[in-house]
């Protein structure tokens, strides 16, 4: 018989040394359970879903960026949090995404269970194939609680990725221009 996720919630409070039938945690395995579900709703989601059509007919061909998205994951190793944001632009060759497309893109991969690596080229690979554009750029910063709250215990350091598609990766100028716009060059 498989267990229930409420179940191996209770089975982990007994393998952590606690009683479950404690007045504080009867109900813990349930509510566990339900924020798991909640944080990783992004696997519920498809891109289609999410950009919902949302594509509209742009004669624009300038850098659109999108900064400071914020977003929450779960380090798939840990199973412990990170927080951050991502600052994402692409170049339109004649259509754009809808502004709440790409924030919710962003929070669509990010609730999933993720390392922040593949998080920010799968942000860029959905952006890019969603709008066919000349270029994507995405950098994310974040903070893991499971560099911060075990292991060695880092409390003030940030990691950076960066994914850069199109023209953003072929042309040093496009570049830089992305990365002085979310203030990250000097």
């Amino acid at each position: 018989m498989t267990l229930s996720l409420p179940q191996h919630y209770r089975e982990i409070l007994v393998g952590l040394g606690e009683d479950p039938e404690r007045e504080g945690l009867l109900d813990t395995p349930k509510r566990a359970a339900k924020a798991m579900q909640y944080l990783c709703h992004g696997y519920e989601q498809t891109l289609e879903e999410i950009v919902n059509g949302a594509l509209f007919a742009s004669e624009s061909d300038e850098m659109v960026i999108v900064k400071d998205i914020e977003l929450y994951s779960l380090c798939e190793h840990h199973l412990l949090p990170f927080i951050g944001k991502a600052h994402v632009a692409y170049i339109p060759t004649g259509k754009v995404l809808g502004l709440s497309k790409i924030a919710r893109i962003v929070d669509m991969y990010a609730r999933r269970l993720q390392i922040q690596e593949n998080l920010t080229r799968q942000i860029a690979d959905a952006i890019q194939g969603v709008t066919m554009a000349a270029g994507v750029a995405v950098v994310i910063e974040a903070q893991h609680m499971c560099m911060m709250m075990r292991g060695v215990e880092k409390q003030n350091s940030t990691m950076n990725t960066s994914v850069m598609l199109g023209a953003f990766r072929e042309s040093t100028t496009t570049r830089m221009e992305f990365l002085q716009l979310i203030g990250r060059s000097k």
